[in-house]
């Protein structure tokens, strides 16, 4: 009769040691986020960083991550600008996005710019442990349902900045304004006009760029430098 033998699995011994470090400038979401790792991983260590100048800060002390979640949506970037500048100076860690924009265009342009994965916001915490667990184990996540956009919706540079161009000085202004995290209203103060003008704008922003959201026009607008 053979004696059985205890089998370590490496997720299993992953839970004592995982480290996560989490960057999120929503402190209910950051709650949740810590929820769902704590639901994959319940010895995890989590860190917390609501800003990418703050997660540059935790990263450039020398700390262990197995993997850093990151919010698109954080004050001070434009796009995928957090994205790409974590990439660059940490390329070993990888980095999944959790975001509440779930568009082919966007979750496409986040693989495109180094992402390890795409999770949305609305999924329900078990699935985002789910979803850790399989990233941290070597699979690609992405919403489920997705299908990469046709090649017609993925805008070149030179198209791009053909739709750029076509933008009206005061409607260049706006699209600035807008990738400086500002609301319509706070934009209509800076400008000195009304607020239903300053949506008139941003309705006429999206038309020329095809793009659905504001969210979406900062990231095709951090694409291509504005100022040149």
């Amino acid at each position: 009769m053979s004696e059985a033998v205890a089998t370590t699995y490496p997720w299993e011994s992953m839970a004592m040691s995982a480290s996560f470090l989490v960057v999120d400038d929503h402190p209910l979401f950051l709650e949740a986020l810590q929820l769902a790792v704590r639901i994959a991983y319940p010895e995890a260590k989590i860190t917390e960083a609501t800003s990418i100048s703050a997660a540059k800060e935790v990263l450039g002390e020398g700390k262990a991550f197995d993997l850093i979640l990151l919010d698109l949506a954080l004050p001070g970037t434009h796009g995928f600008d957090g994205l790409t500048e974590l990439r660059r100076l940490f390329p070993r860690i990888p980095i999944v996005i959790i975001s509440a924009i779930d568009d082919a265009r966007t979750i496409h342009a986040a693989m495109t710019n180094g992402a390890a994965g795409y999770i949305s916001k609305a999924v329900r915490k078990a699935d985002l442990a789910d979803a850790i667990r399989d990233v941290l184990s070597g699979s690609v996540v992405l919403p489920r349902g997705y299908t990469p956009p046709p090649p017609s919706m993925i805008a070149s540079t030179a198209e791009l900045t053909e739709r750029i161009a076509s933008l009206t000085p005061q409607q260049l202004r706006v699209l600035r304004l807008l990738q400086s995290g500002m609301l319509n209203k706070q934009i209509a103060y800076e400008l000195d006009v009304g607020e239903t003008t300053v949506k008139a704008h941003v309705s006429e922003i999206l038309r020329k760029l095809n793009v659905a959201s504001r969210t979406q026009a900062v990231i095709e607008a951090s694409k291509i430098d504005l100022d040149k």
